[in-house]
Parts: structure tokens; C-alpha cells; sequence
């Protein structure tokens, strides 16, 4: 039994190695793939263009495959390289509701691809315009001579998020004098960053600085503020509006928004006068107190107040400088009626000042006194008191005021003595 046993088993051994001798290892096909895939812009909008970039490998490790045939002392060794040939590679679209996205070419005969070796092929990809937005797979189709082909679905999301553009601080109503600061902001609602972002503001009757505003790049979900001074032409009521262009990609995209304005006959910057002589005597002065605001919402510079009479007014100018949105200034003159003459008088005053390289005047205030003979009288804003002015020092008088109020006391203290004086004399014609 032995015997038998140990013969089998020396038989099966001797078969394996005949079998091993005559029939030649075999070795699946050499394994092509998209290691991966890179579309630019990443998210598409209806109508765009983009480009694929395909990265296809031979996944072998090995250049060669060797394998032998036949029996011992008469074998055949072969030696097989492991590359393979690409005939062709195209794209299936992706279709929803008649629209599509395609391929605008195929790649025949592309050539050989080694073991480990990887190629680059590009392909330009077009979304319909109208496209339903969401989530597409067009399949790439790979015929590979000596291996498996390949069917690989590709990924291309297309949205209709755009770059708008929002009224941050854009008045309806603007003075025509000066300048006015606008103020608007550039909001990215995509997914993915855009480029070239610029914004550029219109109208008839304005003017604007600047003439348009580089944004360059914008990254998604985020926004950018810019601002724009618009100047007055003329009044009246129109439209402004601004355009946003940005690029998806290569590809270009625009919006726009669009705001009225009125422009209107307005001093936001003025002279308000708070103090001044209703009449002055004929040689002598009186004082006038002037506030300056700043109602604009940027800063002025230069800010100049200029009075314009025939009297002598001192000083011939006051000078405040510059003043920030919101600022207040204060400023005294002193009018001297010496060499006009009798009967009103007319005085104005004007602001001058400078917002950027521009020049502005402010129209004149005026208000009008009388030179009088007799003592003069000041209006105060502040209060409803009042003053005479007569002298050449320019302080006010104060003499009618003086007699206007000891009158009075000066009648209650004669009427007291005499009424002393006679109970005196009654008590002595008693005794007596």
C-alpha cells in the first residue's frame, strides 16, 4: 500500500512540472486610468466655456513581462512589454430638457503609453445657454489597443449665481455744490472665485471719480465695498447706475444696478448767521457771529469765508481750513459804519472751499442793516436780548438800557421819601 501511495504521489509531481514546462504564465491586460481631472472655471454658468484636463496613466509597475514555453532542454522564453496604444478618447454629453454639455472634439490615435507612464489631453467643454442649473456627468470614453478600455464619469456642476452688485450708501437726493461720496458693494454669490471684477458707474448729469474701479479677483461668498464721488452737472431728477464685469473662467459675465437721483439746489455746506446789528450808528460798529457746517459726508478742504458789503468789515476773510463730515466752525466779524450812510446796507457772505482737486463757491447769504443816526440794536439768535452800538471801539452802549431800567427804581424811591417826609411832618404838628 506504501508503494502504491508513494507512486501517486511521485506521478503528480512529475505531471506539475511537465504542465509547469509546456503551458506559459499568463498576465491580465496592462491597466489604463484617469488618475485625475481638473475643470476650469470648477463651477460652470449657463452659456460658459471651460476646459478639461485629463491625466491618463498606465497603472503597470513593470516595463516587460517574460514568460517560457515548452519542455526541459526545449523551452521558449517570451518577453512581452506591458505599454499599451490609445486609439481614441471622446466625451459623451450630458443632456437635461434638450440642452446639453459636450466635448467640441475627440483625440484619435493618440499613441503609445508606457508602463507607468501618464499623459495630459485637453479637452474645451460647452454648456448650452439656457442649461438647467445642477449637478451633470458627461462620460469619458477610452478605446485602448492591448488593454480594458475605460468609461469614466465626470463631475460638472453649473449654477446661476452671479456677482451682484448692492447700494450700500447711495442717496436719492444730492446737493448740487461739491461732490457726494457713493457707496456700493460687489458681492461674489458663486461657489468658486471669479476674476477680473470691475465696476464702472454711469449717468447723464453727473460726473464720477474714478471713471471705474478695479476690483481683480473676488473669492467666493465674499464682497468688496467701492466708492465713487459723483459731481453734479445740473438738477434734476435721472438715473445712475453701476455695471459689475467678471469673468467665470474665460468667460465673460456682466450685471448691473441702477438707483434715481435727484440732484437739488442744496447748501450743505453754508454760513449761518447767529448774531447780527439790525442797525448800527452812523460811525460806529457792531459785531456778527457766523457758523460754518459741513453737512457733506467727506472731508472739504480749504474752507474760506468771505464777507461783501460797502462797509468796512474786519477781517476781510476768516480762513478755517479743513473740516470733516459733520464738523461746525464759529467765526466773528466786526462792521464798521464810517463810510457808509444813511439807510440800509446790504452784507453777504460766501464759503469757498475744495473737495479734491475741484474748487467750489457756496451762493451768497445776505441780510440787510440800517445805518441810524441814534443809538443802534443787534439781533442774537441765541436769545431774544439786544444791544445798541454807537461807538468807535465797536463795544455795544449801554446808556438806553441803563435809563430804561433805573426810571423806574428812581420814581419808587422819591415817592418813598416824600411819603417819610410828610408822616414826619404830621407826627410833629401832634406833639406840638
Amino acid at each position: 500500500m506504501k508503494k502504491i501511495m508513494t507512486t501517486i504521489i511521485i506521478s503528480a509531481l512529475i505531471f506539475s512540472v511537465l504542465v509547469s514546462l509546456y503551458i506559459p504564465t499568463v498576465q491580465a491586460s496592462p491597466a489604463v486610468m484617469i488618475s485625475q481631472y481638473q475643470l476650469s472655471p470648477e463651477i460652470l454658468m449657463p452659456g460658459d466655456t471651460a476646459v478639461l484636463t485629463l491625466q491618463m496613466r498606465n497603472a503597470e509597475t513593470v516595463a516587460t513581462q517574460t514568460s517560457t514555453s515548452g519542455s526541459v532542454g526545449d523551452s521558449t522564453t517570451t518577453v512581452r512589454t506591458l505599454g499599451v496604444d490609445i486609439n481614441n478618447i471622446w466625451i459623451e454629453p450630458a443632456r437635461s430638457g434638450g440642452k446639453q454639455i459636450r466635448a467640441t472634439a475627440n483625440y484619435e490615435d493618440i499613441g503609445y503609453l508606457a508602463a507607468g507612464a501618464s499623459i495630459e489631453i485637453n479637452f474645451k467643454l460647452v454648456v448650452d445657454k439656457n442649461m438647467s442649473e445642477g449637478i451633470y456627468f458627461p462620460v469619458v470614453n477610452v478605446d485602448v489597443s492591448g488593454g480594458t478600455d475605460v468609461i469614466y464619469p465626470l463631475l460638472v456642476k453649473v449654477s446661476n449665481a452671479s456677482v451682484d452688485i448692492l447700494p450700500t450708501s447711495v442717496p436719492s437726493k444730492i446737493s448740487k455744490g461739491g461732490t457726494t461720496e457713493l457707496t456700493v458693494t460687489a458681492v461674489n454669490k458663486r461657489e468658486n472665485a471669479v476674476k477680473e471684477v470691475i465696476i464702472t458707474p454711469h449717468g447723464d448729469s453727473v460726473e464720477f471719480v474714478p471713471q471705474s474701479y478695479f476690483i481683480g479677483s473676488l473669492a467666493a461668498e465674499t464682497s468688496e465695498d467701492v466708492i465713487f464721488s459723483v459731481k453734479p452737472i445740473s438738477t434734476g431728477v435721472s438715473n445712475i447706475s453701476f455695471s459689475v464685469s467678471y469673468k467665470n473662467g474665460d468667460n465673460l459675465h456682466t450685471n448691473s444696478l441702477i438707483a434715481p437721483l435727484s440732484v437739488i439746489e442744496a447748501l450743505d455746506v453754508a454760513p449761518i448767521i447767529t448774531n447780527f446789528p439790525l442797525s448800527i450808528t452812523k460811525g460806529g460798529s457792531s459785531r456778527i457771529s457766523i457758523e460754518v457746517y459741513n453737512a457733506k459726508t467727506e472731508k472739504i478742504t480749504g474752507v474760506l469765508i468771505t464777507p461783501i458789503c460797502n462797509a468796512t468789515v474786519i477781517p476781510s476773510q476768516y480762513f478755517i481750513g479743513s473740516m470733516d463730515p459733520d464738523d461746525v466752525f464759529s467765526a466773528s466779524f466786526d462792521i464798521y459804519a464810517d463810510t457808509v450812510g444813511y439807510g440800509t446796507q446790504i452784507i453777504g457772505f460766501k464759503v469757498s472751499f475744495k473737495q479734491g482737486n475741484d474748487y467750489y463757491e457756496t451762493p451768497v447769504v445776505s441780510k440787510s442793516f440800517s445805518v441810524v443816526s441814534g443809538p443802534g440794536q443787534s439781533y442774537q439768535s441765541s436769545g431774544s436780548s439786544s444791544s445798541t452800538s454807537g461807538s468807535s471801539s465797536g463795544m455795544p452802549q449801554t446808556s438806553s438800557l441803563l435809563t430804561t431800567c433805573l426810571t423806574p427804581l428812581i420814581i419808587i424811591i422819591v415817592v418813598i421819601i416824600v411819603v417819610v417826609l410828610l408822616y414826619m411832618r404830621r407826627k410833629k404838628r401832634r406833639k406840638a
